[in-house]
């Protein structure tokens, strides 16, 4: 009778293959987020809705860019909403925001120039 021979032992991964795994998952946590901005109350209608935001961006970067992109004095306030509901800290992240409260691929952010919500 012969003798069965097992397979041989799988290789344990490789550092070459964990390297990649975590150049993948860095990857996805660098792109790019879509952002759609929607004017809300009194404050001006951009022509262009959808943006395309670094996740590490902060808040405050995306409401200085709304401000010069409408041209608004330094002195007129500006409001960004997630949702229609609150306002979040200008140090938060897109990407934090985005993985909270974002849905169907993009996140949703209001602007206006008067306190709407919150």
């Amino acid at each position: 009778m012969e003798e069965e021979k097992s397979p041989p032992p799988s290789d344990p991964p490789s550092e070459s293959s964990q390297e990649h795994t975590e150049q993948q998952s860095k990857t996805t946590q660098l792109k790019k987020i879509d952002v759609l901005l929607k004017a809300t109350g009194d404050a001006p209608i951009m022509k262009k809705k959808k943006w395309a935001v670094d996740g590490e961006k902060p808040v405050g970067w995306v409401a200085e860019f709304i401000r010069k992109y409408l041209k608004l004095d330094p002195s007129e306030n500006l409001f960004v909403y997630v949702n229609q509901s609150f306002a979040p800290a200008p140090d938060q992240l897109v990407r934090n925001l985005y993985q909270c409260f974002g849905s169907d691929g993009k996140l949703v952010l209001h602007y206006c120039r008067t306190q709407a919500w919150g």
